[in-house]
């Protein structure tokens, strides 16, 4: 299966995708040192640094299952809560995340997901909550993506909760010498359980489509 992982950061997603099925994955990351580590990681994979919105409008056609993860920092509800403090300055939401979902919707033959965070505002299309993040796709997810509790520890505020989310996403963290900060890319990674029931939902989907599809053609043959 040929797979698009767009805003690939360092795989949170993509960990178990091998256990569904056989899979040829394409990642796309800005961040330099996030790729790297990803290749590292996944080194079959293909890797680009580049601008991943773009990319997926020149590539769509070539793959059969697409994961988008637009940035989320400027639909998150934690600016909100920033307001007060004289440090914050208000942005705009960044719309490409809504780009994408319509693109996909209207122009893709394959399956796709587009996650995010859950936003402060009503979501302008409506998606699927599960645990901390929305869902756009183009197919029913299960009520229960088997999504890991991240326990109460994690989110309390402790002074140090790197080496926590090391163990939780089975990744070491401090490999990243990047600019942005360990514990934010760590709270945005999917947990790799639920990034893998969903592509086997796909899976399953797709499936069960050829052998519809199959099945009518035999009828009318």
């Amino acid at each position: 299966m040929k797979i698009l992982n767009l805003y690939a950061c360092l795989g949170g997603n993509r960990y178990k995708w091998d256990e569904v099925t056989d899979v040829e994955v394409t990642a796309v990351e800005l961040d330099p040192e996030a790729a790297r580590l990803y290749q590292e990681r996944f080194p079959n994979d293909k890797v680009y640094v580049g601008d991943a919105h773009k990319y997926l409008l020149d590539h769509y056609k070539e793959f059969n299952f697409i994961w988008s993860s637009p940035p989320c920092p400027t639909h998150s509800k934690v600016r909100m809560t920033q307001k007060t403090t004289s440090s914050y300055i208000p942005k705009y939401p960044d719309m490409q995340l809504y780009q994408e979902i319509i693109f996909l919707e209207h122009h893709f033959k394959g399956k796709y997901c587009v996650e995010n965070v859950i936003p402060y505002y009503e979501p302008l299309i409506s998606a699927k909550k599960r645990g901390r993040h929305l869902y756009w796709t183009n197919f029913n997810l299960p009520n229960n993506l088997n999504e890991r509790n991240l326990g109460k520890g994690l989110m309390n505020g402790i002074v140090n909760e790197v080496p926590l989310w090391c163990d939780f996403h089975d990744y070491d963290f401090y490999k990243y010498k990047g600019e942005q900060r360990r514990d934010k890319m760590a709270r945005n990674l999917v947990d790799y359980e639920a990034g893998k029931t969903i592509l086997e939902t796909a899976i399953g989907v797709m499936r069960s489509n050829n052998i519809e599809q199959k099945s009518i053609f035999d009828e009318l043959t």
